[in-house]
């Protein structure tokens, strides 16, 4: 009994000591932030409609799991969330046998993400190169043909809004 006993209290101890900490308390953002605007994002691709997508993703998601008030302007703001669309690519994954079709596509997206505070243009959190992947199947019969994609960029503009808050609020 003494030994259970002992063990227990030596998973105490490493669980306790291992630096496991409830979300949202390793915050990269300092105190004095209680604004962030998330304007547009720039776009050097052809594909225009991840910059309406991704900082409106990013937006909801600092309103749902943060105490941060989303703004309008950035100049009124304490800190302001950019970034950039760097690249944007699509390929087919699966194909038809009989038809040859493709059936399923992957589209891969790479962007340039920062939160800045703006009083002292201090860069709080930075990704240079950050990607994000989504599949999304075709139909393979011509008639029954519904585009996907734009339910893919939706799907990929929510997953990196939840990538970016949880990765300033993790400060990882």
């Amino acid at each position: 009994m003494r030994l259970v006993g002992a063990m227990v209290a030596c998973a105490a101890l490493v669980v306790y000591s291992c630096g496991y900490h409830t979300g949202g308390h390793a915050d990269l953002v300092p105190k004095a932030i209680h604004t962030i605007a998330v304007p547009a994002f720039a776009n050097l691709t052809a594909r225009y409609k991840l910059t309406d997508q991704l900082p409106e993703a990013i937006a909801r998601e600092f309103i749902s799991r943060t105490r941060y008030r989303i703004v309008p302007d950035s100049s009124t703001a304490d800190a302001v969330l950019s970034g950039t669309v760097l690249g944007y690519t699509s390929f087919p994954t699966v194909f038809d046998p009989t038809t040859g079709r493709a059936s399923a596509v992957e589209v891969h997206v790479t962007l340039r993400v920062s939160l800045v505070e703006r009083a002292t243009g201090k860069t709080l959190y930075s990704r240079p190169n950050f990607e994000v992947r989504e599949r999304y199947q075709i139909s393979i019969d011509p008639t029954a043909f519904f585009e996907e994609s734009d339910s893919a960029l939706a799907r990929a503009s929510q997953q990196t809004a939840r990538q970016v808050v949880s990765s300033i609020l993790e400060n990882f």
